[in-house]
């Protein structure tokens, strides 16, 4: 957020964010300790302008004596030297308190918008609306991809570790099919398209992610110069991508189709979806990313439009979903409001999420320094202010996710039906068969046949 959102002297409103905080159910403290320390930074500059002034009057004094040519009084020198000392370390406790004070403020998260429904529990989500019919499915997709024989997470993770996988045949095409079908999508809409890095230097990762992704989500790469971070989405290069720059209206919206595989750690899902590849360290996807006005709710229609493009890409491939309002509490800090795309998973008889989509106002571009337009007279304080465009991302595919979706809603008795919309990425193919049945193993407890998602579990507890 904007220091001046939080000063009531400088047209602020601290109590606007403390009622964000308490929707998001965060200490309200955050506030205050915020205009604590920005306090102290402003008594700080307020002494140093007194010393500043001090200082010039004495350099004056000083400039005089030497101009006629008389000895400059040894108690002038001294208080000179005392005074540029004085400043120094003064600057320095300034410099001390704006970075505890930014960091502070950092913590802070965006606004929530009023349409977001105030709740921590996300089985509270609002659902919006639904699509399709919610099917039976007789075999889940860990089982599936073992007949079907399109992955392969024993040696995948005999080779990368927990997690690891190898896509093979059908699958890699399948895998190909859902990324040409989502571009094919979004070049139709006119999006420009950005393959982006793999990897972010640290500073530009802590202006697009939160601090306990640094924990929880993103590796860390060592090698030649600093250490780098591989990206957990291409949202965090793709936001990066105009920093520091002015964006000249007339360009806007820019729409944004990015590609990227991306790298997730896990860590706070721990021992959640570790058979398959539906939870996987590394995977494909395919973002909207766009870059809108701030002005006139222009960044709100784009939210609508982005979440219909992405209910477009799932009606085509004909799986059923619902669309739902994410509770404030369950929000990260940069989005405003956020909508999931839930997909049905016939086997378990539930919905998961496919795509988020959020609004983040302009959270992420303040910390990016991409600004809108030319910067223009405050109408309040005469001063300059300056205005960022907002910045708004969603999930289009996430390959690997939609593809054990998509396995488990089109089964069939010998093996899975190609959706339409794919079969011309597919290389002509439009079924593909089962290649072996699930293995069987004796459960000794319950004297019966274990599946391959029951023996992966055992290897995965092993692991």
């Amino acid at each position: 957020l904007d220091i001046n959102d939080l000063r009531a002297d400088r047209g602020g409103n601290p109590e606007k964010v403390k009622e964000a905080l308490r929707r998001r159910f965060k200490p309200t403290e955050w506030v205050d300790d915020v205009l604590e320390l920005d306090s102290q930074w402003r008594q700080l500059q307020g002494k140093i302008d007194l010393l500043q002034r001090d200082h010039r009057k004495a350099s004056k004094e000083f400039g005089t004596f030497k101009k006629n040519k008389q000895e400059v009084p040894e108690e002038l020198s001294t208080r000179i030297a005392e005074l540029a000392a004085t400043i120094d370390s003064t600057k320095a406790e300034l410099n001390q308190t704006a970075q505890k004070r930014d960091e502070s403020l950092k913590r802070i998260p965006n606004y929530v918008d009023d349409s977001v429904p105030v709740d921590k529990d996300e089985a509270n989500n609002k659902v919006e609306r639904t699509f399709g019919e919610c099917g039976q499915g007789k075999l889940n997709h860990v089982d599936l991809m073992y007949r079907l024989g399109i992955s392969d997470t024993e040696r995948g993770s005999a080779v990368a570790g927990n997690r690891g996988y190898y896509l093979r045949d059908a699958g890699v095409l399948l895998n190909q099919a859902l990324i040409n079908f989502a571009m094919s999508l979004l070049y139709k809409k006119q999006y420009s398209f950005l393959q982006t890095p793999f990897f972010m230097q640290k500073d530009i990762m802590g202006e697009v992610a939160q601090l306990e992704q640094f924990d929880e989500e993103l590796y860390r790469v060592s090698g030649e110069g600093e250490d780098k971070y591989l990206i957990a989405t291409s949202e965090q290069p793709t936001a990066a991508y105009h920093r520091g720059e002015w964006l000249d209206p007339k360009t806007l919206p820019l729409r944004y189709c990015s590609y990227s595989t991306c790298f997730r750690k896990e860590v706070g899902s721990h021992g959640r979806d570790t058979l398959g590849i539906f939870r996987i360290h590394q995977f494909e996807k395919v973002e909207q990313f766009m870059i809108t006005s701030p002005d006139d709710d222009e960044s709100w229609k784009c939210l609508d439009e982005m979440i219909a493009t992405a209910e477009e890409f799932y009606q085509a491939l004909g799986l059923p979903y619902r669309v739902v309002n994410i509770v404030s509490g369950e929000l990260n800090n940069a989005a405003a409001k956020k909508f999931d795309l839930e997909a049905w998973f016939p086997a378990s008889q539930t919905y998961r999420e496919l795509v988020s989509c959020s609004n983040c106002l302009d959270y992420q571009s303040r910390r990016l320094e991409v600004r809108y337009g030319q910067s223009a007279k405050s109408k309040t304080a005469g001063q300059q202010e300056k205005k960022y465009v907002h910045m708004l991302n969603s999930t289009l595919c996430a390959t690997e996710r939609t593809m054990c979706c998509l396995v488990e809603n089109y089964q069939t008795e010998t093996g899975i039906r190609i959706p339409e919309a794919l079969r011309p990425f597919m290389m002509g193919i439009e079924e593909v068969p089962f290649i072996r049945e699930l293995p069987k193993q004796k459960d000794k407890k319950k004297g019966g046949a274990q599946s391959v998602e029951a023996q992966l579990a055992k290897a995965s507890l092993s692991n």
